[in-house]
């Protein structure tokens, strides 16, 4: 299974997959959100080549779908559909939220609180985030949604992502996934690695987090806006 995500890094990865979910091959990130174009399709060919794999191999595509802004999520779900098409494989989504938090879970294991929060840049002091119930098994209960890291505080008691990193007078950071006050790195950004992992557990009926439909999770209009959207009057003839 090939993996992408480019809500917020851009981020490729190869797994395997079978009937006891995903196991990752290879992975790439790149931290400029400028240049997602530019790096993501070099980032396929890398994580093919390392795991010694060709484009033929693949046999599913799954892609983060968001929160996250509108150029950041078009380059990666314009770039899973055109393979998928060029492949004649199915492609999948996954909330790119449901990635931190897996991330997380798998990195912490039994250091989980009994409700996490995971929260990443919305620009203009806001963040998306939701909420997961850690017992069990993780499992989705709020958002996803965008606001004000004021506003969602209470929602959780307890947050990972660079949200946390932000705002942390409002986003108290689960302190196991802290290095010296920061949130991890490998906990900061939803990753193709986990957009892949949480996929593969979906379609080998394991775990709680579906996929989710092909679709941008955009939460809100994009800054640019039409001039006839923003109601400007009709020019003078």
């Amino acid at each position: 299974m090939l993996a992408l995500d480019t809500s917020a890094v851009a981020s490729a990865a190869l797994l395997a997959t079978g009937a006891d979910g995903g196991r990752v091959l290879a992975a790439r990130a790149a931290q400029d959100p400028r240049r997602h174009a530019e790096v993501l399709q070099p980032m396929v060919e890398d994580v093919l080549a390392e795991a010694g794999a060709g484009r033929r191999d693949v046999t599913a595509v799954v892609v983060g779908v968001g929160p996250g802004p509108y150029t950041g999520l078009r380059v990666g779900m314009a770039a899973a559909l055109t393979l998928g098409a060029a492949l004649d494989v199915p492609v999948h989504g996954v909330c790119s939220l449901d990635a931190v938090a897996r991330a997380t879970a798998d990195a912490l294991g039994d250091g989980l609180p009994d409700v996490l929060g995971v929260a990443t840049d919305a620009r203009r002091r806001e963040v998306y985030w939701a909420t997961y119930a850690t017992a069990d098994e993780l499992r989705r209960t709020g958002g996803p949604d965008v606001g004000a890291a004021a506003d969602v505080a209470g929602a959780a008691g307890r947050w990972v992502g660079r949200g946390a990193v932000l705002y942390p007078d409002h986003l108290a950071a689960l302190p196991a996934a802290t290095t010296d006050g920061a949130v991890r790195d490998d906990l900061r950004d939803p990753a193709a690695a986990a957009v892949g992992l949480v996929a593969a557990d979906a379609l080998a009926g394991r775990g709680a987090l579906a996929l989710v439909p092909v679709e941008p999770l955009y939460l809100r209009r994009p800054d640019a806006v039409a001039t006839a959207d923003r109601g400007a009057p009709a020019p003078v003839r």
